[in-house]
Formats: C-alpha cells, structure tokens, sequence
C-alpha cells in the first residue's frame, strides 16, 4: 500500500493520508449489556460523538482501537469484548470548513474501521481524564440508534452504516432466524 504521511502539531507519531486524502482511522461502538451505548461531549464543545481516532503508520485497526479506547475513556482491553467489526473501511468528507488546508496532504476525510465493544466494567471504569488533553467531558448511555439523528450531520452516512453492520452483534441481540423452503 503506498501511503503518503502527514503530521498533526507536535505530535511524535505520523498520521497516514491515503492516495485519495483519506485519514485511517477507528470508530469505537461500546455497548453494555442492555443494548445502550456509550455517548460522549466533546470537551468544551456542545457535539456529540462516538469514541473515534486516527492510525498511527505503526498501528493495526485493532492496536489504533485500543490505544483510542484507553486515550479517551480510560478503559483497558479487560473491560471490554471485541464482538466484531466493520469488514472494511467506511468513508466520510469533511465539509471544507473543517479540511486544513495548510497542511500537506490535505485530508478531505476519514475512513474508518468500526468496533463493537462489550462493556464488561463498570461506569467508574471510565476515566475521561485519562490523557494529557482529554477528548471527552461528559458521557452518557443512549439507545442503539440515538446517535444516528444526533451526530454533527456530515458524519450520519458512516454511522448508519457501521451501526447496521454492526447491531446484529450487540448484546442480547435475537440470534438471526433460519428460514426454510419447504410445503
């Protein structure tokens, strides 16, 4: 794969643009027992979003997946389950307001691969001042499907496509139903 590279201020590691402008990245759906995911501010921002952030070049979607989960929530690989993913990668544009164009390559997106997570903690678990300069300020839990109609809108599209991907998977979800020919 040819990937040009592209640095975020100050930052150590080196963030990927794709041929196409597209920055790698991974979405994070955590998901408790009851169907209800995680929901979370953005820090002195009045938007909401899932847990999401960009590859580093040295990273698999799983590695970016758990450093993103611990980055922004606090939490470890032993207080989640992996119950799948999207298959590849899902595409979004940024409107141009949001593009840096100062910076080369310019992004005009992302592309995600999208987890499903199990939440096997508890809400004290999550620590939203984990890092250094925290995402998130506030979380809640929310019905499967909240976010769709609640999300900045250019991001809609992708989360109604990982969302349908991945809801057969959620917790206590009804096993799909095997239908038969017959008379």
């Amino acid at each position: 794969m040819n990937l040009r590279h592209g640095t975020t201020a100050g930052a150590a590691t080196r963030h990927m643009i794709d041929p196409d402008g597209f920055r790698p990245n991974v979405g994070i759906v955590l998901a408790r027992d009851d169907g209800r995911v995680f929901w979370a501010r953005r820090a002195g921002q009045d938007g909401w979003q899932f847990p999401q952030g960009g590859m580093n070049t040295d990273e698999t979607p799983l590695e970016a997946m758990y450093r993103e989960l611990a980055e922004e929530t606090g939490l470890r690989a032993d207080h989640v389950r992996v119950l799948g993913s999207t298959p590849g990668w899902l595409r979004y544009r940024l409107p141009r307001r949001y593009r840096r164009r100062h910076q080369k390559p310019v992004c005009i997106g992302q592309k995600q691969v999208w987890f499903l997570l199990h939440f096997l903690a508890d809400d004290d678990a999550v620590r939203l001042d984990a890092a250094e300069s925290p995402e998130f300020d506030r979380f809640r839990w929310v019905d499967f499907w909240y976010p769709v109609k609640n999300v900045i809108p250019f991001k809609r599209r992708v989360y109604v496509r990982a969302l349908k991907h991945l809801e057969p998977m959620l917790p206590g979800a009804p096993a799909p139903v095997a239908v038969h020919g017959g008379r």
